[in-house]
């Protein structure tokens, strides 16, 4: 009787494994702002470089273990939170100068396609939208870490992504031209992200 009590049981077992939907496999991530900011650099009259921060980075990452191309990205990051060291730059960056908070107070990106490049490393094309204007971009992304579980209980990733790009491609557009020819401000930007995410429960079926 015991033999065929465990037989019904393993083959319940099994039914269940079975009739379990095909993204079982997948997690949502939701990244957490106290652990997440973006940085980026440019070039300043041609000799140095100027770095900042936006300090609230959101958004969502949807993670398939058994197929990485299934995966999605989506961040989102206030513009209104740069951070140059430099409370008039920061102003001038925040007017329609530059990022034209009024009208755009964030920037985003949206994944289009998640490639596994090598171990530990992605690249992740996607929509990058700054100022209202979208073009394609492509992040070169380094993890995700191993989970780790924080003392709260919750399970923790993390990534660094970063990228470069034209910002005339996307309508920041103003510079000044020096004596020499030069101008104040450099075209191309680099970006990077680094990203703390907490898995999400899984949502309930009913």
């Amino acid at each position: 009787m015991g033999h065929y009590l465990s037989r019904i049981a393993v083959t319940a077992g099994l039914v269940a494994a079975l009739s379990l939907p095909a993204g079982a496999a997948t997690a949502e991530w939701k990244i957490d702002p106290q652990h997440s900011s973006a940085q980026f650099s440019v070039r300043h009259l041609a000799i140095s470089t100027v770095r900042g921060a936006f300090s609230k980075v959101t958004g969502t990452v949807v993670l398939d273990d058994k197929d990485i191309t299934k995966s999605t990205v989506d961040v989102t990051i206030d513009v209104s939170t740069v951070d140059t060291r430099e409370p008039n730059r920061d102003n001038d960056l925040r007017s329609d100068k530059f990022f034209d908070v009024a009208h755009y107070p964030t920037m985003t990106f949206k994944s289009r396609k998640v490639e596994q490049v090598a171990p530990g490393k992605l690249k992740v094309t996607g929509d990058l939208t700054i100022r209202g204007t979208t073009k394609e971009v492509v992040l070169d992304v380094d993890g995700p870490t191993p989970p780790v579980k924080d003392p709260w209980g919750n399970q923790r990733i993390a990534v660094n992504a970063s990228s470069k790009v034209n910002r005339q491609d996307f309508g920041v557009k103003w510079n000044a031209t020096m004596d020499n020819g030069g101008v104040v401000v450099g075209d191309d930007v680099n970006i990077t992200i680094d990203a703390e995410m907490i898995k999400q429960a899984p949502k309930s079926s009913n």
